[in-house]
């Protein structure tokens, strides 16, 4: 009898819970990303920090064109960006605003052969706040006891900086300088440092002085007092994604992109 009560109980639970199961709500199935987004390539491009304006511009035109590949740019001055590189960090294409950066990278063998190339050219240009009374017209006004701080690129990896202190040195002020010098991680560090008047001036690319209302241009650096200010490109060696990385490319160097650049105040080379 009380195996025959619990042969019914056993039942009856079993009935219980599989009605349970019957009455529980269907999960909602994930919705999935469309095909096309499932195959999409990520794409790693390290970026000199002056080209950060007019390369989110370059992106929106390229992904529409192409929306089988995304990029994710990784901006910073050239020196920082190479010695990531150096150091492992995964990377697809590398646009440098110096040619020192990209030559080491070369010499170590961290190219892929055959795609590097240069890209853009810039002027480099003195810059100084819209309500400045000091009246800079040149570099050379810089020494003037007047001028307190100069914010620059640092001379070991910002390629600006690099740039600026060859004009102090081929106009023979860089000792006299040297006291005011206020050095910044990259160029648009400098460029904000003059947009909130905490220096006297700076030195930067005219690209970068373009986007600002916050500054004004009082001099540009005469071509032989630097050397050629270049933007040079390349693909990486261990690219995780080369064939993406060459469409990317042969898009920056495509009239639709050349517009952009030119826009943005860049001298494209051929």
């Amino acid at each position: 009898m009380k195996r025959r009560n619990f042969l019914w109980f056993a039942a009856a639970l079993g009935l219980s819970l599989a009605g349970g199961w019957a009455l529980q709500p269907q999960r909602p199935l994930t919705a999935q990303p469309p095909l096309a987004a499932q195959r999409q390539t990520i794409l790693l491009v390290s970026v000199a920090a002056s080209l950060q304006d007019v390369m989110q511009v370059i992106q929106a035109d390229f992904e529409q064109a192409h929306p089988e590949i995304a990029l994710n740019y990784n901006f910073g001055s050239s020196g920082a960006l190479q010695q990531q590189i150096e150091q492992g960090a995964p990377v697809d294409i590398f646009i440098s605003a110096g040619v020192p950066q990209m030559d080491a990278l070369e010499t170590q063998g961290l190219l892929q052969a055959g795609s590097r190339h240069d890209l853009l050219g810039n002027r480099l240009v003195l810059i100084a706040p819209n309500d400045s009374t000091l009246g800079l017209s040149d570099f050379s006004d810089l020494t003037q006891a007047s001028v307190e701080r100069i914010s620059v690129g640092e001379f070991r990896s910002v390629p600006a900086g690099q740039y600026a202190e060859q004009v102090f040195t081929s106009l023979d002020i860089l000792a006299a300088l040297q006291p005011k010098l206020i050095f910044a991680n990259n160029v648009r560090g400098v460029l904000a440092a003059v947009e909130s008047g905490n220096v006297d001036a700076g030195v930067v690319y005219a690209t970068d002085a373009a986007i600002s209302d916050r500054v004004t241009v009082v001099a540009i650096a005469a071509a032989d007092l630097h050397k050629p200010i270049t933007y040079p490109l390349a693909i990486l060696d261990d690219a995780a994604n080369p064939e993406a990385a060459q469409t990317f490319v042969e898009y920056l160097v495509s009239d639709a992109a050349r517009a952009v650049f030119e826009d943005f105040g860049f001298t494209v080379l051929d």
